[in-house]
C-alpha cells in the first residue's frame, strides 16, 4: 500500500510569465499553456484537490504602469483583468483535455465566469473540479501572491505551491550570482528577514500565520509538479522552523 499523500488540497500559484512562449513578449502561448495544463491534469489524476491562482504579468503589471505615470489603483485594476484572461486560457486548456474547471473572479463579470463565493468554491472542489481564482483579492495595492495566500487560507489548503521558472529559493539571484545556493527548506521568518524573493511579504506572513507551507518549484520542467508531490522533484519548502 502506498503512503497517504502529505497534502490533499493544494493551491497552485502560477506566474503569468509561465504562460509565455520562449520568444518572450507579452502573450499567452497556447502550446505552453497546454503543456502546463497537462502538468496540472497529471497531478489532478493522482487524487489531489486543486485550486489555481494565475498572475497577469505576461499581459500587464499594475506596478509597472504606475512607474510610468499611471495611477496605481487604475494600473492594478487593469492587472486584475489580465489575470482573468489568463484564468480563462488555463481553463480552456484544461477542459480541452477533459478536466472540469470553474473560474471565479473577485471582480464580478457574470458573462465570462462565476463570482468568488467561498462555499461554492468548496463545493466545486468536493465534486472533483479544479477552481481557478482570478482578479486577485478584488482590490488594488495587493499582488496576486497575496491573493493566492488568502485563497489558500480560505479554502483550507494544505500547501501553496508556487510554480515559477526557477527550481526553488536561493540565498541570491541564481541568474546573476553563479555561487548562489538553493535552500531545501527555509523558515518564513528567514524569508522575511533576508527579503528572499519568494512571494511578497504580506503573502509570506499570511501563510506563516495560517501555517500553510509554500513549496517553490520549476513548473517549466516536464513532470516536476507531480515529482515534487512524490518527494522526488527539486523544490524549496518554506515552513515553520523545525525545533
Amino acid at each position: 500500500m502506498s503512503p497517504a499523500p502529505r497534502y490533499k488540497r493544494i493551491l497552485l500559484k502560477l506566474s503569468g510569465e509561465v504562460l509565455m512562449g520562449e520568444g518572450g513578449g507579452l502573450s499567452i502561448d497556447p502550446t505552453v499553456t497546454a503543456r502546463v495544463a497537462e502538468e496540472i491534469a497529471d497531478v489532478k489524476a493522482q487524487g489531489y484537490e486543486l485550486c489555481i491562482v494565475v498572475g497577469g504579468g505576461n499581459i500587464f503589471r499594475g506596478i509597472s504602469g504606475a512607474a510610468r505615470g499611471m495611477e496605481r489603483a487604475t494600473g492594478d485594476y487593469m492587472g486584475m483583468l489580465a489575470t482573468v484572461m489568463n484564468a480563462l486560457a488555463v481553463q480552456n486548456a484544461l477542459e480541452q483535455i477533459g478536466v472540469e474547471t470553474r473560474v471565479q473572479s473577485a471582480i464580478p463579470m457574470s458573462s465570462v465566469c462565476e463570482p468568488f463565493i467561498r462555499r461554492r468554491a468548496m463545493r466545486h472542489l468536493e465534486k472533483g473540479r479544479i477552481v481557478i481564482f482570478a482578479a486577485g483579492v478584488g482590490s488594488p495595492f495587493f499582488t496576486t501572491d497575496s491573493g493566492a495566500a488568502l485563497r489558500a487560507a480560505e479554502m483550507n489548503c494544505d500547501a501553496l505551491f508556487k510554480g515559477t521558472s526557477v527550481d526553488g529559493v536561493y540565498n541570491a539571484d541564481p541568474k546573476k550570482d553563479t555561487s548562489a545556493t538553493r535552500f531545501a527548506t527555509v523558515s518564513y521568518d528567514t524569508v522575511l528577514a533576508q527579503n528572499l524573493k519568494v512571494m511578497d511579504a504580506s503573502a509570506v506572513a499570511l501563510c506563516r500565520d495560517s501555517n500553510i507551507p509554500i513549496v517553490v518549484f520549476n513548473i517549466r520542467e516536464h513532470g516536476n509538479f507531480a515529482a515534487v508531490l512524490r518527494g522526488e522533484g527539486v523544490s524549496t519548502v518554506v515552513q515553520k522552523e523545525v525545533e
